[in-house]
């Protein structure tokens, strides 16, 4: 029975970014060329309402500080202890404008599209830092103009998220992802798919109560895939901040920079999203 119901309408987000690549697999073929876009483009926008886990893992109850505890002697308010769950399920529609619908550094055009997206996500607290996760998600960008660049985005992913307080909130992750690329909303005609192993560390440098600035390292190696063409390991590095102005509105963005020139490109997102969550 679902105990937890969430609903979110207007979450504001804004993104700059460059990527960082790496690696073999560098065709230009018009079919390589649609495969790194859509793997880019799903990249870029990631996951609009993946599970968070807090750096210092699930609260439970804390006594909280009255104006009065000096006049009343020592007080304490408890609050609700909230069980831990961990599957939650989610529906949502990302919008916004790109200012560069094929990522490219020529004959730069925008667009305005839509991506929805539904997953399940099952994320067992293994210790109070270490959590396992294990998630389906499936995604299609349907743009506005430029419709032949449509496509769809399945992934199942498992792994591993664990945070070190003692390190200034690091944050490791370790997983395995399976990714599937379709054209459009036609889920039997696959044009890629790709089996490949992340690995990541996240730094958070808090700025009060609403600001965070976050450095990072990744990693993402390619085990298999089909086709082989444009297949590639990818390792980056990225600077990001985040403002959140109220508890369902945000402002994000992100920075990195490509050692090829075919991947040095500009790009603004805007937009927003609708975003349904049970968790159970």
């Amino acid at each position: 029975m679902f105990q937890d119901f969430a609903a979110v309408l207007g979450a504001l987000f804004w993104a700059l970014s460059f990527f960082v690549f790496a690696g073999h697999g560098l065709a230009q073929n018009s079919a390589s060329q649609n495969i790194d876009r859509a793997q880019l483009t799903r990249t870029q926008t990631g996951s609009p309402f993946a599970p968070e886990v807090t750096p210092n893992g699930v609260q439970g109850d804390e006594a909280a500080a009255t104006p009065n505890d000096t006049d009343l002697g020592e007080q304490q308010i408890l609050k609700r202890v909230e069980e831990y769950q961990p599957f939650t399920a989610s529906v949502a529609t990302p919008f916004y404008y790109t200012s560069n619908v094929a990522l490219t550094n020529k004959g730069v055009h925008g667009d305005f599209l839509v991506a929805p997206a539904a997953g399940v996500y099952y994320q067992p607290r293994i210790t109070r830092t270490l959590y396992a996760f294990i998630d389906v998600r499936q995604q299609f960008f349907y743009y506005n103009h430029y419709n032949s660049f449509d496509f769809g985005s399945f992934d199942a992913e498992a792994g591993l998220t664990y945070s070190l307080p003692q390190f200034h909130n690091l944050i490791l992750r370790g997983e395995y992802d399976f990714n599937r690329l379709t054209s459009s909303d036609r889920i039997l005609d696959e044009f890629y798919s790709n089996h490949s192993l992340i690995a990541s560390a996240e730094l958070p440098f808090h700025i009060g109560r609403a600001q965070q600035l976050s450095l990072g390292a990744g990693v993402n190696i390619s085990v298999a895939a089909d086709h082989e063409s444009p297949r590639r390991n990818d390792y980056g590095v990225f600077l990001g901040y985040s403002v959140f102005l109220t508890r369902s509105l945000s402002l994000d963005s992100a920075g990195s920079q490509s050692n090829h020139s075919v991947f040095s490109y500009n790009v603004a997102n805007a937009g927003g999203a609708i975003a349904l969550s049970a968790k159970f």
